[in-house]
């Protein structure tokens, strides 16, 4: 029996999870989907659109579904369809030009929406943007901020954390003069420490981006230039807002539902109503609300095993996700409990190389790294984040590891993979499944990245792709050698 699921969102989650389902259900013979997305395009990756700003990648190029997936993959698909209503009790969905569409099960993928803080000027009196203003969230987002800005202007970007942070090397690979303003001490506060934020400083000075710490707007007058409330005022000809995005819940609350600061989910990702699923950075699961790719993947993934019958027994149980910032020489990841310091329990190990850009920090517990701090070190990053995700003992050097050195005679070593390893955490693409699409005939990076996602997301993880590659080509020779031998 065939059970109609209907989508709200065609976002990355939502468009992850009618790929998911159909990966498990190809035939449609399970699931049939409808998928209602607001935006009038195709799906597309929003961890490219600072390169998108940037000029370097056209619609195309971020689009995650080509012109003819919905139709090979038999799914219908509605851009530039917005929702008005739920009406939980008939199990419809009402559309905004006054049309309904039945469900039985229903997934709410409707992500964030940009947070504006109360700073006079920024909105006008109708309640959209005033003139010079824009958020940087959507696709629409990057093409206004293009309208207002040319070359050689003066940008301010309103927020330091990784959002606002991609927003600013966008706008400065552009061209523009970019001052990005933060209230906090440090960039990134949430993810790193003082330390690791004052080299990223530095390194974000390096991309031509001037960052003013401690520092809050306070009044937006187009043509005058930004106020700051110490007194001083930014004259630029933009202001872009990074300062945050919020779970769009709206939907939900109409209909209903449990909503808190996100739509409230189980380990079903079920809502207050058991037809109502919720995936995505508008869920909140024990609390959490994800708010980055790797967890609205593995929701998606969940849910697909559950709502196909692939596998009844699936929960989602969290994600221990990963945050990345990654532009020309400038390589971030930040982990776990980053901020945690010696205390007994906790082993906390730093090396700082300020003038190189180089930062790390290493948090154990029981010999287990339980959190992290890498910047400018991908090799020993990319061994630290796999020490994370296994909860493998780390080796008794810590500074070996944090300098990305070959472990010493008689640690444990992680130069041989695991299959289970995860290469790339924006698809959850595992050494397993490259080397069985090696193996399946796909013999280069292009072809792996094709066949299995991974370095589609944000590209931090192409190093690491590159390094299986090798190894698998390695392995493949040394077999060959064998056998002529």
């Amino acid at each position: 029996m065939t059970r109609h699921v209907v989508v709200v969102g065609y976002g990355m989650a939502g468009a992850r999870f009618a790929e998911e389902v159909r990966r498990r259900d190809p035939d449609a013979g399970r699931v049939r989907l409808t998928v209602l997305g607001a935006e009038p395009y195709r799906a597309y990756n929003r961890v490219l659109l600072s390169s998108a700003l940037a000029g370097g990648l056209d619609l195309a190029a971020v689009e995650t579904h080509g012109p003819d997936w919905a139709r090979t993959s038999r799914v219908d698909v509605r851009t530039g369809t917005a929702v008005a209503a739920i009406d939980r009790a008939r199990r419809r969905v009402w559309l905004g030009d006054g049309t309904a569409v039945g469900y039985e099960g229903l997934v709410l993928a409707t992500g964030s929406r940009p947070w504006l803080p109360p700073i006079d000027g920024l909105a006008s009196p109708d309640g959209g943007l005033a003139a010079g203003v824009s958020v940087f969230r959507e696709l629409d987002d990057c093409r206004r901020i293009r309208e207002l800005v040319e070359p050689g202007d003066a940008v301010a970007v309103l927020g330091g954390g990784l959002l606002g942070l991609e927003a600013a090397r966008g706008l400065a690979a552009t061209g523009c003069r970019v001052t990005v303003v933060h209230p906090v001490g440090h960039l990134m506060e949430r993810q790193l420490d003082a330390a690791a934020g004052g080299v990223l400083r530095d390194g974000m000075a390096g991309l031509g981006v001037t960052v003013r710490l401690n520092a809050t707007a306070a009044r937006w007058i187009p043509g005058r230039g930004l106020a700051l409330d110490d007194g001083s005022r930014l004259d630029c000809a933009a202001v872009v807002v990074a300062a945050g995005v919020r779970p769009a819940t709206a939907l939900a609350d109409r209909s209903g539902l449990a909503v808190d600061r996100g739509v409230v989910v189980d380990d079903r990702l079920a809502t207050s109503d058991p037809r109502v699923y919720a995936v995505g950075d508008c869920a909140q699961h024990r609390g959490v609300v994800g708010g980055l790719v790797q967890p609205a993947w593995e929701q998606a993934a969940v849910l697909a095993d559950l709502l196909t019958g692939a596998d009844p027994s699936a929960r989602y149980g969290g994600t221990r996700p990963v945050t990345r910032l990654k532009a020309a020489d400038l390589d971030l990841a930040s982990a776990g409990d980053a901020h945690a310091e010696d205390d007994g329990t906790t082993e906390a190990v730093r090396v700082e190389d300020p003038r190189r850009g180089r930062y790390a920090k290493l948090v154990l517990r029981d010999d287990r790294v339980v959190g992290a701090i890498m910047l400018g070190l991908p090799d020993a990053a990319a061994t630290v984040l796999r020490l994370f995700d296994t909860g493998d003992p780390a080796p008794a050097d810590r500074l070996a590891l944090l300098l990305g050195r070959a472990f010493p005679a008689g640690d444990a070593s992680p130069a041989e993979p695991a299959e289970t390893d995860v290469v790339c955490r924006c698809n959850t693409v595992t050494v397993g499944a490259i080397r069985r699409a090696w193996h399946a005939g796909a013999r280069s990076t292009t072809g792996l990245a094709a066949a299995t996602r991974a370095t589609t997301g944000c590209g931090g993880c192409h190093r690491d792709l590159e390094t299986v590659v090798h190894r698998l080509a390695d392995a493949e020779r040394t077999a060959t050698e064998g056998e002529v031998a």
